[in-house]
């Protein structure tokens, strides 16, 4: 077969003649790791049908759209011809076997920036599902968060089939011309076999017999639903495969976020699962986003379907407008980012979550900030403990209430794995549709019982019956305002930490979480504070971080405020 050219991308890989980035090499050294010791594991690599998808693509796949879908010979559509790293992802995953013959791979991630032809290949293996994996009766969906978006991928199908005499002499289609269709089918009669889009919002998706599943745009699905029926729909075939292909997210709480940091525990032999294909292009951590010679790692498909000149355009564009970032990041490089403007340094904020020894912090002088919310809501308490000299961390410990009878329904409804965070002991369910304060004043007077605690920072909106029994326990209580003279210093101040490392949080998931919601409202001098209103979700714990690290940094050992020089900007 001429056109393959899967040795070439692994041994440009290895080599380094192809630029790209940590997850791609490993995803290539795992290949080659088993093809020298997956046999003790049951594992054989069956090179005849690694070649027939790929062969499949290029004899059976037109381009649809585009200069492609018009330029071929006698002006019609072109082939589809894949690129190396396509061609090893389909190589890889379609080539290995298990000992019984069938498909090793029943799942596959791939994680890449826009543009680099995510919609083709997930069209292209559903289309092989259907029509060339010997499985009868086989039924094949493309799924999304709604119909409307999981009609784009199948509707990609339906042209690519059109433009394919060989495909046609197969296949029916029915709803493709019209795209307001509530029946949309490709069905091929000699095996009885379907391919239909399929969104979270149908109205049932009981009965399923999946084969095969193209999951799009993984990045929007706000929760893991409709994952877990797809799952649960390909138990009865002999080697189904759910594809996930998506763009990078920002939501830490999501499905998408969960599998990504599954493939890259999997890629770093962390997490042995010889099930589970992953392959994510993305920029290294401390690579320049401004540099062009990195844009490679996150777009493979760089001067073929992704302009270099519309990257660049979008690049200066993010470098002249803050704003812009974000989407920069996330769309183009496939980088993780905040949904908003961004306020936390995120890779020096997970730098900053190194293990902490809670026992060692026995005696030790702390402060904490309080926020209390609603009653039906979130509490956060947070210690903070001050370093001794100039050159240990800051050290956090977070603390939090959830009430305990709505619980189940509050993951259903905010999409928030808070029931996972209680069970881990990362969040405290106290009894009742409503927060128990009897429980926060007993949690509390531990915290000061085994740690030195200074002063209790706290917002006094619906704070005067707590504030009031906690002062009659011995502590001291100290009013903290929300505007931006109270919150402008001690946000800065918790920046800088962040960004020299010289804070550690332990990477607590509901503190990340809140971390990774906090959006900044900045004023006309420059001065900042939490915009609880833009804020996306809860933000609680990350204010009462920052009142207590107020109240830590004004009790320095030598008596002054590290404000009087750091203070508001403009004031």
């Amino acid at each position: 077969m001429d056109s393959l050219r899967v040795e070439e991308y692994i041994a440009g890989v290895q080599s380094g003649a192809i630029v790209a980035c940590h997850w791609v090499k490993l995803a290539v050294q795992r290949h080659l790791a088993d093809l020298r010791d997956g046999a003790a594991r049951g594992l054989v690599f069956d090179v005849e049908a690694a070649t027939h998808v790929i062969k499949f693509f290029h004899v059976f796949l037109k381009h649809s759209k585009g200069e492609w879908g018009k330029g071929g010979p006698n002006n019609g559509p072109q082939p589809v011809r894949l690129e190396p790293w396509e061609q090893f992802l389909l190589w890889v995953i379609f080539g290995w076997k298990r000992a019984d013959g069938t498909r090793r791979f029943r799942t596959a991630y791939l994680e890449v920036a826009r543009k680099n032809g995510k919609s083709l290949i997930g069209s292209g293996v559903a289309l092989y599902l259907l029509t060339a994996d010997s499985e009868p009766s086989a039924e094949i969906f493309v799924a999304a968060t709604k119909i409307d978006q999981a009609k784009i991928v199948w509707t990609e199908s339906a042209r690519m089939c059109r433009k394919s005499p060989l495909l046609m002499k197969r296949l029916q289609i029915f709803g493709d011309s019209n795209p307001k269709a509530s029946a949309c089918n490709i069905s091929m009669p000699s095996t009885g076999s379907k391919f239909e889009p399929l969104g979270s919002d149908a109205s049932t998706t009981d009965g399923l017999n999946i084969h095969g599943v193209v999951a799009d745009e993984i990045h929007a699905w706000r929760n893991r639903d409709l994952w877990d029926k797809l799952e649960t729909a390909t138990g009865a075939r002999r080697q189904p495969l759910i594809f996930a292909i998506t763009t990078a997210g920002f939501d830490r709480a999501s499905l998408c976020w969960e599998l990504n940091e599954y493939a890259k525990k999997i890629l770093s032999g962390g997490v042995p699962d010889d099930s589970f294909f992953a392959c994510v292009f993305t920029l290294d951590d401390g690579d320049d986003w401004t540099d062009e010679r990195n844009w490679i790692k996150a777009n493979p498909n760089i001067d073929i379907s992704k302009k270099r000149s519309d990257l660049r355009e979008k690049c200066e564009r993010a470098k002249n407008m803050p704003a812009a970032v974000n989407s920069f990041l996330r769309l183009e490089l496939n980088m993780w980012t905040q949904s908003s403007v961004k306020w936390i340094p995120w890779d020096d904020w997970n730098q900053c979550g190194h293990v902490v020894e809670w026992d060692k912090l026995i005696g030790r002088r702390c402060y904490s900030g309080l926020d209390l919310s609603s009653t039906l809501d979130i509490t956060a308490h947070v210690l903070v403990f001050p370093p001794d000299n100039d050159v240990d961390p800051y050290i956090v410990l977070p603390r939090f209430w959830i009430p305990e009878d709505n619980l189940h329904q509050r993951v259903h409804d905010d999409r928030v794995p808070y029931d996972q965070w209680v069970k881990m002991g990362y969040m405290m369910a106290t009894p009742g549709n409503s927060i128990d304060y009897d429980w926060i004043f007993a949690d509390i007077d531990d915290d000061a019982k085994d740690y030195d605690l200074i002063e209790v920072a706290f917002d006094r909106w619906g704070a005067a019956r707590v504030v009031n029994v906690l002062q009659e326990r011995g502590l001291r209580m100290v009013e903290f305002g929300q505007g931006f003279a109270s919150m402008s210093p001690p946000m800065r101040e918790l920046e800088r930490l962040i960004r020299s490392h010289r804070i550690e949080h332990g990477n607590n998931p509901v503190l990340r979480w809140m971390a990774d919601n906090l959006v900044a409202n900045e004023d006309p001098a420059g001065n900042i504070k939490p915009d609880k209103a833009k804020s996306t979700e809860r933000i609680d714990g990350m204010v009462a971080l920052i009142m207590a690290l107020d109240r830590a940094i004004r009790h320095q050992s030598d008596g002054q405020s590290v404000y009087t020089t750091r203070g508001l900007v403009g004031v």
